[in-house]
């Protein structure tokens, strides 16, 4: 028979991988200053969006000639804005190894119909990176949000590389040590690492990715949304607030909140280490059991901030449903919400691992995983 509940509850049972728990200091009273029925084009919404930039900027360690600017639809607009605005001067090569990245291969090859190179991984893997050829732009997810798979380093990127490398990073800025050098065009949302509000992306550019956007137009019309340049030049003003589109002053508001805090707990260096502390509980409980694993096959892989965990009890029969169940009980419970995996991945579980969760909460966390796998162990049994 299983045991009765565990004693100690997550005091936060928010583990979702996006959009992800709020920074532990977070109330509804801290977005007061937000200057809200005001035009984000006034003085006071040009300096909080500045803000907004600077800090970034700043916690991130992103070099002073690089731009750095605000733009619509989040990590998926900022993405769609890169390689509709960039691609198409030479050869592609689309590396994926989750949905995501998987998204993006299928707009290059179908939409854009761009020469691609393609190469695939399973969930779980990752491509042989030392087989990329970055005289050609390259387009990859540094930290595969579904699968829980992360780039280990930038060492496979040339320094003296021809092409641009484009990198989706809304996983993994803010928790991993971005090599900005080896980076073009890099993008990420606020709701990610520091538990911001959708909708709201970034683009970091390069001064390699600037030149190529005053060197090259691209053959199909863009929207004007994806529109980085104008006369063939940089459009400056997206780089110090003067967004595309309106943006949220509440979001604004609350993306500052975060980058306080950020800096509260010593910075990028602080967050890395909540964000490894976090993934290390999970690591460690999964190596004390036989009946889960981490997705992520090799540990230089696993990331830190979206573990990805796979059952492998041989008793389950159907992994999709069980998993499922699992989840369904602990939400059921009160203890953990949204942790199923993804539509699109292996069955199991996805946990955040990102700054803004308490390492105290996923200690909790992990006795009501076990309670939960062999309650439905048990009724699985006495289904049969």
């Amino acid at each position: 028979m299983v045991e009765r509940t565990p004693a100690t509850r997550p005091a936060n049972p928010r583990f979702s991988s996006g959009p992800c728990a709020k920074p532990p200091v977070f109330s509804l009273n801290k977005l007061a200053d937000a200057p809200l029925g005001r035009s984000h084009r006034a003085a006071v919404g040009k300096a909080k969006l500045k803000a907004a930039i600077d800090g970034t900027r700043e916690i991130l360690g992103i070099p002073d000639d690089y731009k750095v600017g605000i733009v619509p639809a989040s990590d998926t607009g900022a993405v769609e804005m890169a390689m509709w605005s960039l691609l198409g001067e030479r050869k592609v090569e689309m590396l994926a190894w989750e949905s995501f990245g998987s998204g993006w291969v299928t707009d290059a090859v179908k939409q854009l119909k761009l020469d691609a190179e393609v190469k695939t991984a399973e969930y779980g893997e990752i491509v042989d990176l030392s087989g990329v050829d970055t005289d050609n732009d390259v387009v990859f997810t540094w930290n595969g949000t579904t699968s829980g798979v992360s780039v280990p380093n930038g060492d496979w990127i040339k320094a003296d590389r021809a092409g641009l490398t484009i990198c989706d990073a809304t996983s993994a800025a803010f928790a991993q040590d971005l090599p900005w050098d080896k980076l073009d065009v890099t993008t990420f949302s606020w709701q990610k690492v520091l538990g911001g509000e959708a909708a709201h992306g970034m683009i970091v550019l390069s001064p390699r990715a600037v030149e190529r956007l005053a060197s090259y137009t691209p053959p199909w019309p863009l929207p004007k949304v994806f529109r980085l340049t104008k006369g063939g030049k940089l459009i400056e003003g997206i780089f110090v607030g003067e967004t595309i589109n309106t943006p949220s002053m509440l979001a604004v508001e609350d993306y500052l909140i975060a980058l306080d805090w950020a800096r509260s707990v010593g910075g990028l260096n602080g967050l890395m280490a909540r964000a490894d502390e976090n993934a290390k509980v999970i690591h460690d409980f999964c190596a004390t059991r036989d009946w889960i694993d981490n997705l992520a096959i090799d540990a230089a892989t696993r990331s830190n901030t979206s573990v990805c965990l796979k059952f492998t009890d041989t008793r389950i029969k159907d992994g999709t449903a069980f998993a499922k169940a699992v989840a369904k009980r602990l939400e059921a419970e009160g203890v953990a919400y949204d942790i199923g995996a993804y539509r699109d991945a292996p069955a199991g579980l996805r946990i955040w691992c990102g700054g803004t969760v308490e390492t105290s909460d996923l200690q909790a966390l992990m006795p009501w995983i076990d309670w939960a796998f062999h309650a439905e162990i048990e009724a699985q049994t006495e289904a049969a």
